[in-house]
């Protein structure tokens, strides 16, 4: 089927002289996860991942995607004739280094421009010019080939009130136009779903799992115009934007508002959020500002409101996940439990809080081998049954109105070998190594992602990803510029200065391919700490609250700092959340959470 599509594809490029075509994973709006009507790269590759692009040539295909999926991808792939290229991987052309293999002089490259930021489109550009290669962006070749595909979405949005919020959306625009004045712009073009979403505290249900509203916005110093889906408006929303200078416009117009720009103006945006078709559509006599949005900075700093509610979140979540534990742990073996049942069990204890509107992300339950494939999902067709044995990975969150969770955690259903346990202990280890960070004001992630990974290390081990991500409020739950890695790694963006009140995970993890996988994981908010002279010291708070398995640990491998570290966490784990617990979970939950 794959290879049937990938033909005809391939005959259109040729009817329109297209020498190579470039299918991204992204929405119009850089989205990292998308809605169904955007799942081209799916569609034509039948990789379910959320993050890939596919590069087909006339002569071959080919999948690049980061180390989250290479497993996944392999599986995937199978008799597609796409080939997967491992990104970061040593002798793995880049994109860009492979469309320069295979180029020509005056051949054309294709893609959707609006689903390519401004970035990669001038980046290509550029790259190219030497061969005079032609840019071709006008053309959605999927959309010829998907005769079902789906709609758009038609959700309706709604507003978040500021009493989880925290700040008006005119207390907000009036900071982005401090920023836009100090830039000396008078246009600010905004196009991240995630950026808008914090904004205007507007929310919505446009992509799975990911609270946002397919929109953009043009900002002047004294106006907003909004383009949006008209149908998704409430009368309330209508008129609490009317309020405050936000005029409606269609959804699709902001590709001609554009073009009216006049000379004189001066547009701040963010090429790697605005998407090529809005850039090339800007008069090239227009000065552009090309910096990072000014809300990015903004939504990662979480205020007290925000902060406070976020713990409050987590209070509920870690009573779904506690209950979810016991569940699990007194049922294996009695109960017919599969990855999916378990999955939906979850799910069910996580939506009975009248505050969880949703999931923050499809959970991950993974049993075994399908462990080792950092974001798997189970299917009918792989779903497994979980029997008293191994290990059982659960990734999970929820979307409540009071904040967005993220938190893993991996459960022993019986026997492991000792190896197994080595892993375990010691992805512990260096979970509890990172929460327990001093360090001072300016370190970046990058500074102190050793402390999660060293213990790994030691053994000769590594996992193909970040240590760990911002979190959004009530958005996305991959969030920049914060994040945890051991290298930089530029199209993340996430390496920057740890400032006070960001909320970043924590989740070093083990896999190894068709045997186990473990990770462990929890959410640290970060905070000044004590002031020496003129050194700013900095911590974490840690604000997730759920037992860790102990029957993986082996204190023997633990320093005693760190079994104090984890004796001292149990011992919150239940004060927080026993009081939530029926007689005989908080029975069940004392021996969990007992003094190691």
């Amino acid at each position: 089927m794959i290879k049937d599509k990938l033909k005809k594809l391939r005959e259109s490029m040729e009817n329109k002289g297209i020498c190579a075509y470039i299918i991204p994973s992204a929405d119009f709006h850089q989205s990292e996860y998308v809605g169904d009507y955007f799942k081209c790269r799916q569609f034509i590759s039948g990789f379910t991942g959320s993050a890939g692009t596919v590069v087909v040539t006339l002569d071959e295909a080919g999948l690049w995607t980061d180390g989250r999926y290479f497993i996944q991808a392999e599986e995937q792939l199978k008799d597609s004739t796409i080939k997967l290229f491992k990104m970061g991987e040593e002798g793995v052309p880049t994109i860009e280094q492979y469309l320069d293999s295979v180029l020509n002089d005056g051949d054309t490259l294709a893609f959707d421009g609006r689903t390519i930021s401004a970035k990669e489109g001038y980046g290509y550009e550029k790259e190219y010019s030497h061969k005079n290669v032609k840019i071709v962006y006008e053309y959605d070749l999927i959309d010829e080939l998907w005769e079902d595909r789906p709609n758009m979405s038609e959700e309706k949005a709604f507003l978040l009130d500021v009493k989880y919020a925290g700040e008006s959306a005119e207390d907000k625009l009036s900071k982005v136009r401090q920023i836009m004045k100090k830039q000396n712009a008078t246009i600010h073009i905004l196009n991240s779903l995630d950026d808008i979403a914090w904004l205007f505290n507007i929310r919505g249900n446009d992509i799975n799992c990911t609270p946002v509203v397919l929109s953009s916005a043009f900002i002047t110093l004294d106006k907003v115009y909004y383009f949006i889906d008209q149908n998704k408006l409430t009368h309330e929303i209508k008129d609490k934007f009317n309020q405050i200078g936000i005029e409606i416009k269609d959804y699709f117009e902001i590709y001609d508002f554009i073009k009216e720009i006049k000379e004189n103006e001066v547009v701040l945006l963010d090429g790697a959020k605005v998407n090529y078709s809005i850039y090339k559509n800007i008069n090239s006599n227009v000065s552009v500002i090309d910096a990072p949005n000014p809300t990015f900075i903004f939504k990662a700093i979480k205020n007290e409101v925000e902060l406070q509610n976020t713990r409050d979140c987590h209070i509920k979540d870690g009573v779904a996940m506690t209950k979810f534990m016991y569940w699990l742990k007194t049922n294996i073996g009695k109960i017919k439990i599969t990855e999916m049942s378990a999955s939906d069990k979850l799910e069910k204890l996580r939506r009975s809080d009248k505050d969880c509107f949703d999931l923050s992300f499809d959970t991950i339950s993974g049993y075994k081998g399908h462990a080792a494939m950092m974001h798997y999902k189970a299917t009918e067709e792989s779903d497994y049954e979980l029997k008293q044995e191994g290990m059982l990975l659960v990734d999970s969150g929820g979307q409540y109105f009071t904040g967005t969770t993220d938190i893993t955690r991996t459960y022993i259903l019986g026997d492991i070998t000792e190896e197994q346990r080595l892993h375990y202990t010691s992805v512990l280890r260096g979970m509890i190594r990172l929460s327990k960070a001093k360090f001072l004001y300016g370190c970046r992630g990058l500074n102190l992602d050793i402390l999660a990974r060293g213990p790994l290390w030691d053994l000769g081990i590594d996992y193909k990803c970040g240590t760990g991500h911002g979190v959004a409020f009530v958005s996305n739950v991959h969030e920049g510029p914060n994040g945890f890695r051991w290298k930089i790694v530029p199209e993340r963006n996430d390496s920057c200065v740890l400032e006070e009140g960001m909320v970043t995970t924590n989740e070093p993890g083990v896999y190894i391919e068709g045997s186990h996988g473990i990770r462990i994981e929890n959410e640290l908010i970060c905070h000044r700490g004590q002031k020496v002279g003129l050194d700013q010291f900095m911590e974490f708070e840690t604000i997730t609250f759920a037992p860790i398995d102990l029957d993986g640990v082996n204190p023997e491998y633990m320093e005693k700092s760190e079994i104090e570290w984890l004796n001292n966490y149990h011992k919150q784990v239940f004060e927080k959340i026993s009081p939530y617990l029926n007689e005989e979970e908080v029975d069940w939950l004392r021996e969990y959470t007992r003094a190691i």
